[in-house]
């Protein structure tokens, strides 16, 4: 991260006093902050893969039942992701944010005591209302602190965390779920430390300038931005009062000067929430059902799983130096490349390098998704636009995994990932769409930028 400050000037708004700050120990501590929370969200999504597989086995549950498992998380997910969209423009992000860690940390340990398929399908519901409202939100928060000119590699950094938490998950898979017919509880059990996180939340993490500023919280707006100056050793500037800015109307997500933005964001959010879901959701299983053992189905998975965090590293490059657009486009057409090589793999080896170059790129355009979508809207409608596209995309992720039994039974893995790898192209289109605001203040959100240029 580059330290060079710009110069001090007389006054200035405190939007633009955090966006000239270098990235300081305020920064790490609110990315890690946030992240560690991020990362609990994904062990969480994660492990179900792995609960998946063992229950088939010790349950001797169908495609359908096991279908419905993956996906009732993401019906809850889909509706927490719109209610916390619009809670954190309400009542603030980290309060929101602490809110979600509780509910599904908590709803994670009772899962652990599930004692039906009924009984797991209601708890998993449960969980998606924490998991889908908690990453927008977080990502909302972040991208309103981080300085303009490192935002988009700032939050591809938070997204990264999902890396580790899904490699937590195959971790626990490989070590803890196949060990035992209760192996699958311990590991849910281990997902309710989120419910402790929430005090480190509430205590540690702090909330929004734009946020504070936007409900006239002017005290704690001017709190905030000192902390994160002092940090940088940079001398505090007077800033005027923010002029007052206009409650959206109903419906504004969908208004002339936003629909061209929405729809494409919807779009990219969908498509890349049905390949990917429907993808690694399955991938254990379908191991297993390919012949693999389901210790070496979860080692191969873990391994792929490690793919990530590569994928997120060259993303939080790229995304500075390419631009939001141009990085997001590419990494889902390289995810299109690795769910067509993982459609025609034959042999373990070439399951195992396909799913690696699938896991580089999809996780590589999620960091690239999650950096550009808190860019596309205003800071009273930023975390409810973010919220209902997440909302939207959850849509995908209930469908993907019910689709895939029936895509099995009529062309096996080929028609599978062929079908994932169609969807990643469609979202390249729609990438396209979007704005590109490389560098700017999330003040400057003025009209598109022409394809290929530069915000």
């Amino acid at each position: 991260m580059t330290t060079d400050v710009p110069p001090v000037a007389d006054s200035a708004s405190r939007a633009a006093r955090l966006d000239r700050l270098p990235f300081t120990r305020e920064h790490t501590r609110l990315v890690v902050g946030s992240g560690l929370g991020w990362a609990l969200d994904a062990m969480d999504v994660g492990l179900i893969s792995f609960v998946m597989a063992a229950l088939a086995v010790q349950w001797s549950l169908s495609p359908t039942q096991l279908s419905w498992i993956g996906s009732i998380g993401f019906v809850g997910m889909a509706l927490g992701a719109t209610l916390g969209g619009l809670l954190a423009d309400r009542i603030g992000r980290r309060q929101v944010f602490a809110t979600t860690l509780l509910v599904f940390g908590v709803a994670t340990g009772a899962a652990a005591l599930s004692w039906s398929v009924g009984a797991l399908l209601v708890f998993r519901f449960l969980i998606g209302l924490g998991l889908g409202a908690e990453l927008p939100v977080a990502s909302t928060l972040v991208s309103e602190f981080a300085p303009a000119r490192l935002r988009g590699r700032v939050v591809v950094a938070l997204e990264a965390f999902w890396a580790v938490g899904w490699l937590l998950a195959a971790v626990l898979g490989y070590l803890v779920v196949p060990r035992s017919d209760a192996g699958w509880r311990w590991a849910l059990a281990l997902g309710a430390v989120p419910a402790l996180y929430t005090v480190v939340v509430r205590r540690t993490l702090p909330e929004s300038v734009r946020f504070l500023e936007l409900r006239g919280r002017e005290a704690e707006a001017e709190a905030a931005v000192r902390r994160f100056e002092t940090a940088a050793g940079v001398p505090a500037v007077p800033s005027p009062l923010p002029a007052p800015t206009p409650t959206p109307a109903p419906g504004a997500l969908w208004a002339p000067g936003s629909r061209l933005q929405t729809g494409a964001l919807w779009a990219v959010w969908f498509s890349i929430n049905f390949a990917y879901y429907g993808a690694f959701i399955w991938l254990p299983t379908l191991l297993v059902a390919s012949g693999f053992s389901l210790v070496r189905s979860f080692g191969f998975t873990l391994l792929i799983t490690l793919a990530q965090l590569p994928g997120y590293a060259a993303a939080a490059v790229l995304i500075e130096v390419w631009g939001r657009r141009p990085t997001l486009a590419a990494f889902t057409l390289g995810s299109a490349v690795g769910a067509g090589l993982f459609a025609g793999a034959d042999g373990e080896t070439a399951v195992l390098v396909s799913g690696m170059v699938l896991s580089f790129f999809n996780l590589g355009a999620w960091g690239a998704l999650y950096a550009v979508t808190p860019e596309v809207y205003p800071t009273a409608l930023r975390a409810t636009g973010a919220g209902a596209a997440a909302g939207f995309g959850r849509l995908a992720s209930i469908a993907a995994p019910l689709c895939v039994p029936p895509l099995l039974e009529r062309g096996g893995n080929g028609l599978v990932f062929g079908v994932f790898a169609a969807f990643f192209v469609l979202a390249a289109i729609a990438t396209w769409g979007l704005p590109e605001r490389r560098g700017r203040s999330l003040e400057e959100l003025g009209p598109l930028v022409p394809a290929g240029g530069r915000g």
